[in-house]
């Protein structure tokens, strides 16, 4: 077997993890010296960090002044739970999935909390569901950007302004990346480690005037734990949403996202964040178009992510093979990144069709993506190889 000749410029950041991502450029441990570690999360110091992180959120997101933003447990997963276990029951859901994590969103509504009057609005992988066949009276859970699948919505436009239900957003590899229609939403959720490449665990929970009115007007009929508590005697504990966190956050954590925050200001905030990203994107999408041997699993381009790049390898020596075989493939080309110490972490989301997925978010530099294609065609030709010569 011939082998084939490894390309000269390696990636500076070999770092192309879907979550956690890569840390913002230039990042080093001594951005987090002024961290208010071995002090009480409830001490003036405490407070005053997590009240900026909320507001700095505020400001990059740009986020409507009348919404509450809150830093919660659990990830994005704590976030989207809360909003689930605390305002759904009310009246009927529309459940919208097109990967897994929506998907896990629908178990969690059917089979925990088992409601009854439950509508599910799905795809396949690749493909948005028919946006115009949900009903806005009623309640709505959506991601806004599928992580696993590479396919977002590309707007807030098929949400009506007068619309009579909730709309529920997971937007944790959306926000900072993409546009986020706030008149549209009334909860957003999104974590730390993923476009600004901050420190897992927590996660943020943003809601709006609706969602407050409900919370202060609903009560579920199911026990909430304390974790997911958003109200007492009836109305929202607003010290959630000015840094009274409901358990002890990591203030190491807090500081690296203050951190991730003002190098978003420094870039030019939302706007530059989101044309970072793009750029990302479209040095993945020419080396697509040119490769012969790559496709984006999103199959329309109004719906292609410019975080979670996920890509299908559509050779025809490749797609002759079964899926056991073809999820080999993929895994066989990672490891060959992976061992030459130029890409982590770039394989499918284990429920997820074979292929890549590249993470193209505000802190990896166009220049590392650039650098990373000619390393795709080489796996790829060496692994194609060794397919052809077993």
């Amino acid at each position: 077997m011939s082998t084939i000749p490894m390309p000269d410029k390696r990636p500076a950041n070999p770092h192309f993890s879907s979550g956690p991502c890569a840390k913002r450029p230039g990042w080093s441990p001594e951005a987090l010296s002024d961290a208010a570690l071995g002090r009480s999360h409830r001490a003036k110091i405490g407070k005053e960090k997590l009240a900026r992180a909320i507001e700095m959120t505020r400001e990059v997101l740009q986020v409507p002044a009348d919404y509450r933003i809150g830093i919660v447990p659990a990830s994005d997963t704590g976030a989207v739970e809360m909003a689930l276990w605390s305002l759904l029951g009310e009246r009927g859901v529309d459940m919208v999935a097109w990967e897994s994590f929506g998907s896990g969103w629908v178990t969690d509504v059917v089979k925990q909390l088992k409601l009854d009057d439950v509508r599910r609005i799905e795809a396949e992988y690749g493909a948005l569901p028919d946006l115009s066949s949900i009903d806005f009276g009623r309640d709505v859970v959506l991601t806004w950007n599928g992580t696993t699948s590479g396919v977002r919505v590309p707007n807030g436009d098929f949400i009506p302004a007068d619309r009579k239900g909730l709309t529920i957003c997971d937007a944790t590899s959306a926000a900072f990346a993409q546009r986020l229609d706030f008149d549209k939403l009334d909860v957003v959720t999104f974590s730390w480690q993923k476009v600004l490449g901050g420190e897992a665990a927590h996660g943020m929970l943003i809601l709006s005037p609706r969602a407050v009115e409900r919370l202060e007007s609903y009560a579920p009929a199911w026990p909430l734990p304390k974790i997911f508590r958003l109200t007492k005697g009836g109305k929202l504990i607003e010290g959630v949403f000015k840094g009274e966190t409901i358990n002890t956050p990591s203030m190491l954590c807090v500081e690296d996202y203050l951190d991730a925050l003002s190098w978003a200001q420094s870039v030019g905030g939302l706007d530059g964040l989101i044309a970072r990203a793009d750029a990302n994107f479209a040095a993945i999408d020419g080396f697509v178009r040119k490769s012969g041997w790559l496709a984006h699993l999103a199959q329309d381009p109004a719906t292609r992510s410019n975080t979670s790049v996920c890509l299908s390898i559509v050779d025809d020596a490749v797609t002759a093979l079964d899926a056991d075989a073809q999820a080999a493939f993929a895994k066989g080309m990672v490891s060959l990144l992976d061992k030459q110490g130029v890409a982590y972490d770039i394989g499918h989301y284990r429920d997820a069709p074979p292929g890549l997925r590249i993470w193209a978010g505000a802190t990896v530099e166009t220049s590392d993506i650039e650098a990373l294609m000619p390393w795709l065609e080489w796996a790829f030709q060496t692994q194609k190889a060794a397919l052809q010569s077993a």
